[in-house]
């Protein structure tokens, strides 16, 4: 009698046990500024959804080429109102209208990419891409003949901004001879302009084009002239294998993972997230064939530091385009001024308007 009963109890325990075991079910939306298949921005974040979607008890989906402003806050609204526990918006431009639908749902959590403000239920995130640039500036720097490189940007942000300068640091530490040339598109996503814009650039003596575009459109042009490129987001080279060196990419999976499991575990807390080198969310993309052993190395070498942070890339003596000292000699520039970022340094050619 006394072993029925202990079965029993123990039956019972489990019984108990079991749905405490079992991992909670949540559903996570994703909201894309251009297309999955771009190949670049929103091609990286959706990787690492579909990493979400291998996860036990994760379902995932997405809506893609969402325009930034009102379009995104009714696509936000939609996921809210169908019970998504969690949403990634990953596009600056949706930042203010999150905020609005993070208000109206105080039980969804909301995450919002490379923006600054923050709710008791919505945080922000992004990368030290800045790294990854300055590292593909070592290498466009070391190659150009020209000494004059060109870079097609998206719009004149503090984070654009700032990428830019990080690649022509990187490109005057093994070259203090090169310029880069800035031109701007005013999109993220416009394959035909993007490539017009790199052409441009070629056309002024720019033998080297890098990118904060989402399309392989400069990197076309590069090749049809027979340069070389640097891209970005992801590893684009077989767009343009013989002109590729290497570009800046990103690997969101370990924190999307890790935010999800926060948010299922009632663990997550709104912040501000700015990770780097070090947790591989920022990276370098293989280096192409062109590009020599020895330049490889010293890139390398490079990288090392950064990811032991004993190189932060902002250091001063750093002048603007006009001359003048903006970062003092030893002072390591702070966070706050680097994502607040609204000028060039000193070799760019280009305003930031």
């Amino acid at each position: 009698m006394k072993k029925v009963l202990v079965l029993l109890l123990c039956g019972l325990m489990v019984g108990f046990a079991t749905p405490a075991l079992a991992q909670k079910e949540i559903k996570v939306g994703f909201v894309y500024v251009s297309p999955i298949g771009d190949a670049g921005w929103s091609y990286a974040h959706d990787k690492a959804r579909l990493a979400l979607e291998a996860m036990d008890g994760v379902t995932t989906s997405f809506v893609e080429a969402v325009p930034e402003g009102p379009d995104s806050e009714r696509v936000m609204l939609n996921m809210a109102r169908k019970g998504y526990d969690l949403v990634f918006a990953t596009s600056f431009g949706y930042m203010d209208p999150m905020l609005k639908v993070a208000k109206k749902f105080p039980k969804t959590i909301f995450m919002h990419c490379s923006g600054y403000k923050t709710a008791e239920n919505m945080g922000n995130y992004f990368g030290r891409m800045y790294q990854a640039r300055y590292l593909s500036g070592m290498v466009a720097g070391a190659m150009t003949k020209a000494n004059v490189l060109g870079y097609v940007a998206a719009f004149p942000i503090p984070e654009v901004i700032r990428g830019i300068n990080a690649f022509t640091l990187g490109a005057q530490a093994v070259n203090p001879k090169v310029g880069v040339r800035v031109v701007w598109t005013k999109t993220w996503y416009d394959p035909a302009t993007e490539k017009e814009a790199a052409k441009s650039l070629l056309d002024v003596g720019a033998d080297i084009i890098a990118q904060h575009q989402d399309s392989p459109g400069p990197q076309e042009a590069a090749q049809e002239r027979g340069v070389y490129s640097v891209g970005y987001n992801s590893d684009m080279s077989s767009f343009a294998p013989k002109a590729h060196m290497t570009a800046p990419i990103w690997n969101w999976s370990p924190f999307y993972k890790e935010t999800v499991e926060k948010v299922r575990s009632g663990s997550w807390v709104s912040e501000s997230t700015w990770i780097g080198m070090e947790k591989g969310i920022v990276d370098l993309a293989p280096f192409g064939a062109m590009v020599p052993q020895a330049v490889r190395d010293k890139v390398m070498a490079k990288k090392a530091e950064i990811i032991a942070g004993t190189e932060k890339i902002f250091v001063g003596p750093i002048s603007n385009q006009a001359g003048k000292v903006a970062i003092a000699d030893g002072v390591v520039a702070p966070d706050k001024d680097l994502l607040g970022m609204t000028w060039f340094v000193e070799g760019v050619i280009g305003t930031t308007e």
